[in-house]
């Protein structure tokens, strides 16, 4: 066991540490926390929206709905500003955040990136009528600048808001954005700038210094947007059949779940944050995956994925990576005064998924013996809930939570299913089980540190007298 940990030391720490260190992921990682604030506001309107709309309407009692319409049509306002539009907003905080990472004016860079996903969207709606207009009402159309083709009318100038705006533009703002911004950036640091006298105010300089950065970026992202053009289609589709849907497809895999379970749980017992050295791939395919069902279930359709993000803090992560608040076993079975100790303290911090306490201060970090159970139980805790997923005994997740939310709430508020809890409280049981003889092993490797009071004695006469009471002088 020793020899597998040192070999991973040498040759897996290194490479997550460098992951963790690069701009571009960096940026990428508080792209997705700086729009927090949006879905957060975003799931309390479909929250309320399921309390005083959804589930009144599925027991009949319409007096509620008809007496909430008021709120009803809130909340439709507030997802419209939040949810429906994360791609917009993801868009300029990547660009912001990008250019905060290489010290580049970064205003400018949010909207070299908003800008450039503006492009890459088509800017004609297509509507399918169920029959085929007759001369009167095709001449109408055409004369207003529409163009009707058999049971099809198209009209320029529209952005489909319900398809684009939202999570379905995340791969074409990482891509496109990304583009847009090395360009930025380079020209930034070669000082291609417009360079303003000391005396103009700060504001204004900013904005000047960035102008010709900025153009050239924004033109580059267009020269491409044209190019593919050429072939019928736009670039956030051509992205999203070429590279975001086989991904997001390839993600709802079992084995994809697993592999990403897998590597934060090892980053972690190496004293990395694995869910923030990885919150670029997790946000950037599971969390897509997730605002997708988000807004299917606020429209009222079929959720299209079965695994997203939040689904790994409900069964997978409970009390934080490696379920640490199972933790709990400690307290029962251990009899060791280092470890209850860490133990009582680290359940508060464990009920809101704060696992730092028992990570670093029991440590799991590096030791040999807690290092099967805290890979074992998170793998097979994602198993059986991933299992349950595609059975249909559980309702995958379509609402935003926040991560400190304690277990049971979290996943009732998330999944809307009052089966989540019994599936995370499952889950808690098995965790705690594998931990058991783990912990009881602990206890026979460190016997000098046990809490039975004849040991202690004898162990401090022995530091005072050398010798033990009955040994031969």
């Amino acid at each position: 066991m020793n020899a597998f940990i040192g070999w991973l030391n040498r040759h897996m720490v290194p490479i997550a540490a460098k992951i963790g260190s690069i701009r571009w992921l960096v940026a990428l990682r508080d792209a997705f926390i700086a729009i927090m604030p949006a879905m957060m506001a975003g799931a309390v309107s479909t929250v309320l929206n399921v309390l005083i709309r959804d589930i009144p309407t599925q027991f009949k009692w319409m007096g509620i709905v008809d007496s909430m319409q008021w709120l009803i049509g809130i909340n439709a306002m507030v997802w419209t500003g939040t949810l429906a539009i994360l791609g917009l907003l993801f868009a300029f905080t990547f660009g912001y955040q990008l250019a905060v990472q290489y010290q580049v004016e970064p205003v400018t860079g949010g909207i070299v990136v908003l800008g450039a996903f503006i492009m890459s969207l088509p800017q004609n709606f297509t509507v399918a009528l169920s029959s085929a207009l007759g001369k009167g009402a095709t001449k109408l159309i055409t004369d207003a600048g529409g163009v009707v083709d058999g049971k099809n009318i198209s009209m320029w100038g529209y952005f489909n808001f319900g398809k684009f705006f939202g999570s379905y533009g995340f791969f074409t703002v990482m891509i496109m954005g990304g583009i847009a911004m090395t360009l930025y950036i380079w020209l930034m640091k070669k000082n291609v700038t417009i360079k303003m006298p000391e005396a103009v105010p700060p504001a204004i300089a900013k904005a000047f210094t960035g102008i010709i950065p900025a153009t050239a970026a924004l033109y580059l992202a267009g020269v491409i947007n044209y190019l593919i053009s050429l072939n019928k289609t736009t670039v956030i589709e051509f992205i999203a059949t070429l590279i975001q849907e086989p991904l997001l497809n390839m993600s709802q895999g079992f084995w994809a779940v697993l592999l990403m379970t897998l590597l934060v749980q090892i980053f972690w017992f190496f004293g990395l944050h694995g869910t923030n050295v990885l919150g670029p791939v997790l946000d950037s395919i599971w969390l897509t995956a997730q605002i997708a069902n988000m807004n299917a279930f606020m429209k009222g359709e079929a959720l299209p994925f079965v695994w997203t993000r939040n689904a790994f803090d409900l069964y997978a992560w409970i009390g934080g990576a490696g379920s640490t608040l199972l933790l709990i076993a400690i307290l029962l079975f251990s009899k060791r005064d280092d470890q209850r100790t860490v133990a009582k303290l680290s359940i508060a911090p464990g009920c809101f998924n704060v696992n730092e306490p028992v990570m670093f201060g029991l440590p799991i970090v590096l030791d040999p013996i807690y290092f099967i159970p805290f890979i074992l139980a998170p793998v097979v805790m994602v198993s059986i809930a991933y299992s349950a997923h595609i059975l249909g005994w559980v309702s995958s997740v379509k609402n935003q939570i926040v991560w400190s939310m304690p277990p049971f709430v979290n996943s009732l508020i998330a999944t809307m299913d009052w089966r989540a809890p019994i599936l995370q409280a499952v889950n808690m049981v098995i965790g705690f089980l594998i931990y058991v003889p783990f912990v009881k092993a602990a206890n026979k490797l460190d016997p000098e540190l046990t809490v039975d009071e004849p040991v202690m004695k004898k162990e401090k006469r022995v530091k005072e007298t050398g010798k033990l009471e009955g040994d031969a002088v």
